[in-house]
């Protein structure tokens, strides 16, 4: 199996949105779609599931032209799209059947998924008990259940990953599907994101949370304006930055040294420093003027950069271009 996106772009009048682009997965895996505000990812998945038309390109899966009616496709979009007045449970199996799930099936995973996203409350409501003034309880009528305005923003989202995760999909697109959700429910979707890898899953995510992406994703684009101005293997793109980010700490202040060497320091806090350098021979040349020095050194740490530094150098550069 294979996702293959070609040559997408789309125009509104005058101004290019999507240009170009193209990128393919050959395995299974996790690929990001990454941008600025208005850069063209939720305009690029949405010309990817034929939800808006292309002025050009395609998009092949298995070889063939992606069609969300006969591909087993999972979708979350940005913007939640749960009907406000109508009950959970019958939306679920609604979307469930667009999907070609038989209802009886698609209860057991109805149930199977709520369980897992911690959302049964909201599903399949107890009836409440009340006392009869004897001492005992009694069952009353039971509750109607919940509707999805009746809902946190954050259940909301879990109901509508939920309506992607139904038809088990081969591919499954999440655009920003972290957005606003508290760190316990983070984790919980970040745990699910996994199986659904360990799975072999093809997974195209857009997200600014650049330490989720760093987390999950092997292949990423960046997207500026329309245009991409980074794109390949993110280990690869880190590499080719070389060591650069050195993480010192020291048992005493060596900010005078810091700037005696001409290092740019990016922060410092109570002997613990972020330095920028240009690679290795100039963070070792630094250790042994530290040592020279007679500096105790704690923690001497050289890194690639991070994609967040990436994003910024690249998109910066972008707006100044």
């Amino acid at each position: 199996m294979s996702l293959e996106v070609k040559n997408l772009s789309k125009k509104y009048g005058e101004k290019t949105v999507v240009e170009n682009l193209s990128f393919e997965m050959k395995n299974p895996g996790v690929f990001a779609l990454l941008g600025t505000n208005g850069a063209g990812k939720t305009t690029s998945i949405r010309m990817m599931l034929n939800m808006l038309s292309r002025d050009t390109g395609e998009v092949l899966f298995n070889g063939a032209p992606l069609d969300t009616a006969t591909c087993n496709v999972g979708y979350l979009a940005e913007e939640r799209g749960l009907y406000p007045k109508y009950t959970l449970m019958d939306q679920l199996i609604y979307f469930a059947g667009l999907r070609g799930i038989p209802k009886a099936e698609a209860k057991k995973r109805i149930r199977y998924w709520a369980e897992r996203l911690e959302v049964e409350e909201y599903l399949y409501p107890q009836a409440p008990k009340s006392d009869d003034g004897k001492g005992k309880r009694r069952r009353t009528k039971a509750q109607a259940p919940k509707k999805a305005d009746q809902l946190s923003k954050g259940n909301q989202q879990k109901i509508q990953f939920m309506t992607a995760l139904l038809p088990d999909p081969e591919l499954l697109i999440l655009d920003e599907p972290l957005s606003g959700l508290d760190p316990v429910n983070t984790d919980l979707f970040k745990g699910i994101i996994r199986e659904e890898i360990s799975k072999g899953k093809y997974l195209i995510m857009s997200s600014h949370q650049m330490a989720t992406v760093e987390e999950f994703c092997t292949d990423i684009i960046i997207l500026n304006r329309s245009k991409i101005v980074l794109q390949g293997h993110l280990n690869e793109i880190k590499k080719s930055y070389g060591r650069i980010n050195l993480f010192l700490k020291t048992e005493t202040d060596v900010t005078d040294l810091i700037r005696q060497q001409g290092l740019k320091l990016v922060s410092a806090k109570e002997c613990e420093y972020q330095i920028k350098v240009t690679g290795d021979e100039q963070a070792n040349g630094f250790l042994r003027l530290l040592i020279e020095n007679n500096v105790t050194v704690v923690t001497f740490s050289l890194r690639e950069p991070s994609l967040h530094e990436i994003f910024v150098e690249k998109v910066g550069d972008a707006h100044e271009a």
